[in-house]
């Protein structure tokens, strides 16, 4: 564990079956993206014309600007890193196109419910969002990912009007039966009878190093050792003043995990001996519900919660984390199904056309050239 990597549940079957593919190589792999880009997130192939060069895409007439991707692209991209090629750089840029388009999307039906966030939501998101910087800190951060408070408190007036959507539309309508959290238990008993101790984990990773591949909720990212140190004491300070450790990994975690809130699942005693010793001697020393301090690792930093610790043995359906870790389990596999079938039946709903994944197919992969 020189790094932790989310394992199976330990105590809940991970239901994925495991799909063999052919690798493709880079070019093709972004023609077939381009090609499905192009196709599926409209109600057919239709061959419109683009309205002008620097139109990339529209939902229902309205237009997604070529600026309007780049500078999230810009924001994302590391500047200390190598240049992306090419076909990197168009591959990053069609998956930002999708999120806009999204984005515009499920926007249009915020208003058409009057769920738009209100300009005192906006305002109270922005200040909290700016709160943990100097105003120093704060320019020199917009300088270096190249945005305008404008740009941010348009992406906050998005994030705060999407999540209201979802929440009315999907979240508020999840029901988990007392029913369906005894049928399966009692279909995968067998699932929780634990061998070993295990440690069920959260963390907030800080990396001086920002992965462009990587996303949080405030897309906020170190980008040196001194910002990384900074971070991690602004957020030590944030979960000691009583902030919900999950939400923080999600606003500021620089790891796949932080989607999940930070959620690593259950870790086995065999893979604690496997790891980094300074890792497993920080869980080991915690108590459930406990924090650890921000840990040096790989030149940034990591903060471990312990959620739980569960000994060997047949865990009894009568434990009631037993019955929570279910009923969380099968929320969150109903709530990501029906997020997705939100998005396509709205999207059944509109006129899309991607252009950029056209012009790309049309080129074969060369233009426009990334900037």
């Amino acid at each position: 564990m020189a790094a932790f990597r989310k394992p199976p549940d330990a105590c809940l079957p991970a239901g994925r079956p495991i799909a063999i593919r052919k690798e493709f190589p880079l070019k093709q792999s972004l023609l077939i993206l381009a090609a499905l880009a192009a196709c599926a997130l409209g109600l057919s192939c239709r061959r419109e014309a683009a309205p002008g060069p620097d139109v990339w895409a529209g939902v229902n007439g309205k237009q997604i600007l070529r600026e309007d991707v780049e500078k999230i692209y810009r924001s994302r991209v590391n500047p200390e890193a190598p240049r992306p090629s090419q076909e990197e750089a168009l591959s990053l840029k069609l998956s930002i196109l999708d999120e806009l388009i999204n984005s515009e999307i499920l926007l249009e039906r915020a208003a058409k419910l009057n769920l738009l966030a209100s300009d005192a939501e906006v305002e109270d998101k922005f200040s909290e969002s700016k709160s943990p910087y100097t105003e120093e800190e704060f320019q020199k951060k917009l300088q270096d990912t190249g945005l305008t408070v404008d740009d941010l408190k348009s992406d906050i007036r998005r994030q705060l009007s999407i999540q209201k959507l979802l929440n009315r539309e999907v979240v508020a309508k999840i029901s988990i039966s007392d029913q369906e959290v005894t049928d399966f238990y009692n279909q995968n008993r067998a699932q929780f009878n634990v061998a070993e101790p295990q440690y069920h984990i959260a963390q907030i990773v800080i990396t001086p190093r920002p992965d462009p591949a990587v996303y949080n909720r405030k897309n906020d990212k170190a980008r040196n050792e001194a910002e990384a140190g900074r971070k991690a004491a602004m957020i030590i300070n944030r979960i000691n003043g009583g902030a919900d450790f999950s939400e923080l990994a999600m606003d500021y975690s620089e790891d796949s995990s932080a989607s999940a809130g930070g959620d690593l699942g259950f870790v086995s005693e065999s893979a604690l001996n496997q790891s980094d010793p300074a890792l497993k001697k920080a869980v080991l020393a915690l108590k459930p519900g406990q924090v650890s301090p921000a840990l040096p690792a790989k030149g940034g930093y990591r903060i471990l919660r312990l959620v739980a610790k569960v000994t060997p043995g047949q865990r009894q359906f009568s434990d009631p984390q037993v019955q929570q870790a279910i009923r969380d389990a099968l929320r969150s596999r109903k709530e990501q199904l029906l997020r997705s079938a939100y998005l396509v039946e709205s999207r059944n709903e509109v006129q899309v056309a991607n252009y950029l994944a056209r012009q790309i197919l049309e080129s074969s992969g060369k233009l426009p050239a990334a900037k």
